[in-house]
Order: structure tokens, then sequence, then C-alpha cells
């Protein structure tokens, strides 16, 4: 399974784009938008966890989140997309996409 689909890696491409705009604007040196999370990875044998909001115009294999590596100190930073898909788990588990995520704007069309 591919880490992002098409539209996901589009959108986050889209907020990383923005932010980097708003970085250049000299009003907004250090103002950034806080984009909701666009795509949740998981690690199906362990805590880890990455709320993905954005990916780095730039260098678009990075992307800026929540990460959390299940150890109690969950942090705001940037991982590498290419370094989550090199991962090998037990049985040759691979990091995954939650399929069943729900991005804030799917849940408010629902409502």
């Amino acid at each position: 399974m591919k880490l992002l689909t098409k539209e996901q890696r589009e959108r986050l491409l889209k907020n990383g784009a923005a932010n980097a705009a708003r970085l250049t604007e000299p009003d907004n040196e250090e103002e950034t938008h806080d984009f909701h999370p666009v795509v949740k990875l998981f690690c199906p044998w362990g805590g880890g966890t990455w709320l993905l909001t954005e990916l780095d115009p730039e260098e678009p294999d990075i992307a800026l989140g929540l990460c959390d590596l299940g150890v109690g100190c969950p942090e705001l930073g940037t991982v590498r997309l290419s370094e989550l898909e090199a991962i090998r788990g037990p049985a040759g588990l691979r990091i995954e996409r939650d399929r069943f995520f729900k991005t804030h704007e799917e849940l408010v069309c629902i409502r």
C-alpha cells in the first residue's frame, strides 16, 4: 500500500507551499497556518503514529506533522517518507496508512 494517495500528496504539498509563502512575507516571518492532519500513518506492530499536515514543497520527501513513536513523547516535527517506507517489522510488516482516518474537512461534511 502506498503511504499517500495522489489527492493526499497534492493537499500536503498545497499546505506546505502555503506555509512556505507565508514565511517569505515580511509581516509573517514566524506565523504559519496550523493545518489539520491530512493523513494518519501508523506502525502495525508498535505504537508509532504520524499525523501529517504538509510536505516541504522544495523537498517533497519531507513531511511535517505530529510524530509519536509510542514512548509518551509526541512532538511536532519532520519525517522522511522514504525512511518510513523502508522500515520493515516482524514478518515483513510495513508502516501503513490508516484508510479509515477522517480528516477535519470530511468530518465537517458528515455533520
